[in-house]
């Protein structure tokens, strides 16, 4: 009737008569078995809404999308920031989409600024987009690694001064 290697098998329950010879349980039989929800599946992104001010920093490894205020730092792997939102302090992220203002440093692999972007500050990235119609002040400066924290180490002297 049922064997105990098919009671441990994963996938759909088959009767034992409905079985075909040729799919009998073989590593390519069951390669085939997908669960139905991954084990390590992605939250949704939090929101800041428009009436929220938050002073202090934000750090995450998810998503974060802003529409209010935030006086401080953000950390994160996909930050937006919606058109009525302000960040004042540095923004740091795999992928930046900036709607509204930044007033500080934008660190990024991806940086996007849309049409209704306003930065004030540097920006550090890999790629960067800017849409016809964002202001924007201040640097820009390609690096292939710009997530990095710290800035280049400075030059040390070689001998200290005798006194």
């Amino acid at each position: 009737m049922f064997s105990k290697s098919k009671i441990n098998e994963p996938g759909p329950a088959a009767d034992a008569s409905k079985t075909d010879a040729s799919k009998t349980a073989t590593p390519a039989a069951t390669s085939d078995y997908k669960p139905s929800a991954s084990p390590k599946t992605k939250p949704p992104a939090s929101t800041l809404s428009a009436d929220l001010l938050i002073t202090g920093n934000l750090k995450t490894t998810g998503d974060i999308q802003i529409e209010g205020q935030v006086e401080g730092d953000i950390r994160a792997h996909l930050l937006t920031v919606g058109e009525g939102a302000t960040v004042k302090g540095e923004v740091v992220a795999d992928d930046v989409v900036v709607n509204g203002r930044v007033v500080g440093r934008v660190r990024g692999l991806k940086v996007r600024l849309t049409s209704t972007a306003r930065v004030e500050g540097d920006i550090i990235h890999k790629t960067i987009a800017i849409e016809s119609g964002a202001h924007f002040e201040g640097s820009v400066q390609r690096q292939d690694d710009p997530l990095a924290t710290g800035a280049p180490a400075k030059k040390m002297p070689t001998e200290a001064p005798k006194t």
